[in-house]
């Protein structure tokens, strides 16, 4: 087991962040830690890190208990937080040498794993540069190697695809597959649920201090009501009768957009017929159709609620 978390418990004053939090997570999987803002995501990962002190509880770490001090499982971790933090004084290089060194004192080890950690980022030609001189994307890159480059067993990434472009955050995605492909088991947490989706093997969702639902992707969709949205295009929409859809057994939700009808229907039941048949009476012309399974945002919506958070 890489993490164990039993009955963790973080109160900040009269506030309880983290509920009698558990969490177990198995060597070479990658797991997608997902929760509204709020829902105690960052004080569970600093917990486990040791940053932060907890009221009750256990973590070990590569079946050893975690403690400030322990230093030699503190070696086999990596860590790239949501906000970028390198040194702007130092180049590329420089920035990533020093972060490895904390871990690794040989020089010919270091120079050789700092090498490897630029070429696994793509940044072989800015390692003179100057972090204020990089891109957004870039700057993520930097930060992922800062924080691999002394190939750690375990990886938490905790938002690194914040504010970049479509191509450095499918740059990243890659690579956090390939140091899964490589060995490392990973943390990975992100308000975007394709990502999630695209990488992770096992998710667990989070709201109010502990984990509310966990499993695979598939999993998670089976234990919500929500299944298949199915999309209409309707070529004379201002005949429909709107409420008549809604009222159909089985049916969610149905909404009309321009001239598309967004239908969501329970999960397991055949709804289009009865649809279909409904937009037939009304004699609704029907263009395009096509259908959906739900996602992981209905999942997320649907098990922690649609009102916003702070």
């Amino acid at each position: 087991m890489v993490i164990n978390v039993k009955n963790l418990v973080k109160r900040y004053n009269d506030l309880i962040a983290l509920d009698h939090f558990n969490l177990a997570v198995q060597e070479g999987e990658v797991l997608g830690l997902l929760g509204p803002n709020g829902s105690g995501k960052t004080t569970a990962i600093n917990c486990i890190l040791s940053l932060l002190k907890y009221d009750k509880g256990t973590i070990d770490i590569f079946d050893q208990p975690m403690s400030p001090d322990a230093y030699h499982l503190k070696r086999d971790i990596g860590i790239v937080m949501q906000n970028v933090a390198v040194f702007n004084e130092l180049t590329v290089y420089e920035n990533i040498d020093y972060f490895c060194g904390l871990y690794i004192s040989d020089k010919q080890t270091r120079k050789k794993l700092v090498a490897e950690a630029i070429d696994f980022v793509g940044l072989n030609d800015f390692s003179k540069f100057y972090p204020k001189k990089l891109s957004g994307g870039l700057l993520r890159r930097l930060n992922i190697a800062c924080g691999i480059a002394h190939k750690p067993k375990l990886i938490i990434l905790d938002e690194p695809t914040v504010a970049v472009d479509p191509q450095s955050r499918n740059n990243i995605l890659e690579g956090i597959q390939k140091l899964n492909q490589q060995g490392a088991t990973i943390i990975y947490t992100s308000h975007y649920m394709e990502e999630v989706e695209q990488i992770a093997s096992r998710i667990a969702i989070m709201d109010k201090g502990k984990i509310i639902a966990m499993g695979t992707n598939e999993e998670l969709k089976k234990m919500i009501k929500s299944g298949e949205h199915i999309n209409l295009e309707l070529l004379n929409p201002e005949d429909l009768d709107l409420a008549g859809i809604n009222a159909l057994p089985h049916i969610i939700s149905a909404k009309r957009r321009d001239h598309q009808l967004v239908i969501k229907s329970e999960r397991g039941k055949n709804n289009l017929i009865p649809i279909l048949d409904h937009l037939k009476d009304q004699q609704i012309a029907i263009g395009k159709i096509y259908s959906e399974p739900p996602t992981l945002n209905d999942v997320f919506l649907e098990i922690t609620g649609k009102e916003l958070r702070d």
